[in-house]
């Protein structure tokens, strides 16, 4: 069972591109009011014609609505998808730079890369998990130097690093 693990990542609800088609569109109705193909292609810096054909997939999945002026709408699924990436590409930059102590555009960049593949639990436990650490408490404190003094040491070689070695 363990080896078909791998496989669930075919399993994901969205696809990258497909939630950043739906995170712009939201934006776009919340900006704007309304959604257009060519804004939706301007915004992610490619052509009209290949916004159209993206869209087609998000249209025949009913998460993606079109009016009789061929303005976009998202669907009460489309719009709850794209809420969720955007609270995990939240969580995920908060973690990688307040917690693992990224710069903030690798953590933006490593965020982007993963916000759609997390379930709503990973989601529910990394906030509450971040919203612990953000307490500020002494106990918190000392973890976070702890961690931070551990990826300090860390070579990235695996045959003198003990944190990347194997282990035993």
């Amino acid at each position: 069972m363990a080896n078909d693990v791998w496989k669930s990542f075919e399993e994901n609800a969205l696809t990258h591109s497909a939630a950043h088609y739906l995170m712009t569109i939201k934006e776009l109705l919340d900006d704007n009011g309304y959604a257009r193909v060519t804004d939706i292609a301007k915004r992610l810096n490619i052509t009209r014609g290949s916004c159209s054909i993206s869209l087609r997939a998000l249209k025949k999945r009913e998460l993606v609505l079109e009016d009789e002026n061929k303005f976009l709408l998202l669907s009460d699924e489309g719009r709850r998808l794209a809420e969720l990436v955007e609270r995990n590409d939240e969580l995920l930059e908060i973690f990688f730079r307040d917690v693992l102590g990224l710069d903030c555009e690798q953590a933006e960049i490593d965020a982007c890369k993963i916000e759609h593949l997390l379930s709503v639990e990973t989601t529910t436990r990394l906030a509450s998990f971040i919203e612990c650490v953000q307490t500020d408490t002494s106990v918190v404190k000392e973890f976070l130097n702890e961690l931070r003094h551990h990826a300090k040491s860390c070579t990235h070689d695996a045959d003198s690093c003990d944190i990347c070695g194997e282990k035993d």
